[in-house]
């Protein structure tokens, strides 16, 4: 079951393959763990529309104050897309984590085509595994 699993989360790539395309910026990257967990989380998300999809969104909702967990794919280029946000959100003391993979962050956010930040926002129907998934990106270590 579990390698079944881990092949729904990873269609065509492992996670080792993923990290040889990450752009220079993606720190904090999640393990393989809280990265499977981050994408489950975003699927329970998504049920319940608890997710903001795409930079402009991501963008906005977070200059107005929004709470959550911004997830940021660590392999999109030209990294002057999003480059900005992780900026944001330390500003605004936001968690946020880079997941090796934008076409699995949009596949996980319930959409055909790759996205490169998703905020997930808390909801008392996933608690439980928000509040692991927010534990586990805050202990992420920062970069300098």
């Amino acid at each position: 079951p579990e390698a079944a699993a881990e092949a729904e989360a990873t269609p065509e790539r492992s996670y080792r393959e993923q990290l040889c395309n990450l752009n220079g910026i993606a720190q904090p990257l999640a393990s393989r763990k809280l990265t499977r967990k981050l994408y489950k989380c975003i699927k329970k998300a998504a049920k319940h529309r608890q997710i903001r999809r795409g930079v402009k969104e991501v963008q906005k909702f977070i200059n107005k104050g929004e709470k959550g967990i911004a997830v940021l794919a660590g392999d999109t280029l030209p990294i002057d897309v999003y480059c900005h946000i992780p900026i944001m959100c330390e500003e605004r003391s936001l968690p946020y984590a880079y997941v090796p993979s934008k076409s699995d962050l949009g596949a996980a956010a319930g959409s055909k085509r790759p996205t490169c930040v998703i905020l997930l926002k808390p909801h008392e129907e996933y608690e439980e595994a928000y509040g692991e998934c927010l534990q586990e990106v805050e202990a992420l270590p920062l970069p300098l």
